[in-house]
């Protein structure tokens, strides 16, 4: 395979880094201490770095790289793309062709009737823009007091003002002045946690109904809109028991308050088909999609709505003041229908559902029978292990957070991503992972798993805490 040769030592290249680059989502001076581990090129599901060390991606990038590393095809439509048309705006009553066809094709791909798609360029965008989208949608009916929009407490949506505010990460709402007004938050639905001595199905009822006692709180007269993954993502695949997302229907229909799936994770196959929405029988009036969009090879976004609500942006909102410079840009949108084309006619979300996903959903729930694992929980190719030092109670450890940091770092060291979010590890490979691939995943986790126990019992860590 072609690549770009990289001429400068990875000394080199971590000490520029260090000198000139800021990252995101971290601690600085710990990184630039460390040094960045440098990615070189990819393929399939295989990465290398700067020092030539291939590494098993079982995160598909950012949960974005659905049709893998080193597809030549986008980038061939990139370049045919920008050749002919490099960039136009859609503002000013102007459009092109790539814009109109990618939307054309998201209609026939949405479930429903969401069929009219507002472009942005990363699922934060689309997410500050529904905000925009439902007050406005609630003011051009003649109720503009219905501007409070009710997320999950450890949901994730994006990382601007807007979107981070949607989202319920106490780490984010403690920097910057978040959450922005007329934004609240419910309990997550998250037996293992939060489910105590209920079942799955009782506990699920329960959550949902914490959305009714909140519009209650809040007056439905207030209240414009309620978002959520279809299964939280960056919290943790934290997978809603079978009752929740019913219920959370029956009272979004019950008050006559819009639903807004974040599909940004979910979309494009990752839960065993097109969208969560369709997994969970969700009816919702606008998704939020991104990331396998274009699985990461463009940056592209968009907010798809319902006929319900495009019809009062069609007819009777006027102008709607808000837009990005590049909404709709022509390349990504380019990129975004080959990657589409290359889902559909490898049958690779098919695949997920009915072959490399129940396979991968097998293997994984038998690391339930590791020391370490209090659950294993998976869906489609996503997958999260729950690390306990004590399974019977589901209970955490007394310093939290440092075995998931422990297995991150063996995972790394074994050649396998796996993120650790707190001191649960949690998985989303690209979809066109193979059987065999999965099975190299699974070995390096539990190699993995071992060497972190080992270190746990070691440093004293398998001590439990309280919640």
């Amino acid at each position: 395979m072609d690549h770009i040769t990289n001429h400068r030592s990875t000394a080199e290249l971590q000490a520029a880094d260090a000198a000139h680059h800021l990252h995101p989502f971290s601690d600085t001076a710990a990184l630039n201490a460390k040094g960045a581990r440098v990615i070189t090129r990819a393929n399939g599901v295989m990465l290398h770095d700067s020092d030539g060390i291939e590494i098993l991606d079982a995160m598909a990038g950012l949960w974005c790289v659905n049709i893998g590393y080193g597809r030549h095809e986008l980038a061939d439509v990139a370049a045919r793309q920008m050749r002919e048309l490099p960039y136009y705006n859609t503002f000013f009553g102007t459009s092109h062709p790539q814009v109109i066809k990618l939307a054309e094709k998201v209609a026939q791909l949405t479930p429903g009737d969401l069929n009219r798609t507002f472009f942005a360029s990363s699922g934060s965008e689309a997410n500050d823009t529904n905000i925009r989208l439902v007050r406005h949608y609630w003011a051009s009916l003649g109720k503009p007091s219905k501007t409070v929009i009710i997320s999950r407490k450890n949901a994730y949506h994006g990382s601007a003002m807007g979107s981070a505010s949607l989202g319920g990460m106490a780490a984010m709402h403690a920097q910057g002045g978040l959450p922005i007004p007329d934004i609240t938050h419910i309990d997550q639905p998250f037996w293992y946690t939060e489910g105590g001595d209920m079942s799955p199905d009782e506990f699920g009822l329960k959550a949902a109904q914490a959305l009714e006692a909140e519009i209650e709180r809040l007056g439905v007269d207030n209240v414009a809109a309620f978002i959520a993954e279809p299964v939280q993502g960056a919290g943790g695949v934290i997978i809603p028991p079978a009752t929740y997302w019913p219920e959370i229907q029956r009272i979004c229909d019950a008050h006559e308050i819009l639903l807004i799936a974040d599909e940004v994770i979910c979309g494009f196959g990752r839960t065993g088909n097109w969208f969560g929405s369709e997994t969970y029988n969700i009816r919702p009036d606008i998704i939020t999609i991104a990331k396998g969009l274009s699985s990461g090879y463009q940056p592209i976004a968009g907010s798809v709505l319902s006929e319900k609500v495009a019809t009062v942006f069609a007819e009777n909102a006027g102008e709607f003041a808000h837009g990005y410079t590049y909404s709709g840009h022509p390349v990504a949108a380019a990129v975004a229908l080959e990657n589409i084309r290359i889902l559909e006619e490898e049958n690779v979300v098919e695949t997920v559902r009915d072959d490399t996903g129940p396979y991968l959903g097998k293997l994984w729930g038998q690391l339930i029978d590791h020391p370490l694992i209090g659950e294993a929980r998976h869906i489609g190719m996503m997958g999260a292990l729950e690390m306990t030092p004590d399974k019977s109670a589901r209970a955490p450890f007394a310093e939290p957070g440092k075995v998931g940091q422990i297995c991150r770092d063996h995972c790394f060291a074994n050649g396998l991503i796996m993120r650790n979010t707190g001191d649960k590890m949690v998985i989303s490979p690209p979809l066109v992972i193979t059987r065999s691939e999965i099975d190299m995943l699974i070995e390096r986790a539990v190699k993995s798993l071992d060497q972190t126990l080992a270190d746990a019992k070691a440093q004293g860590l398998m001590v439990a805490g309280t919640r």
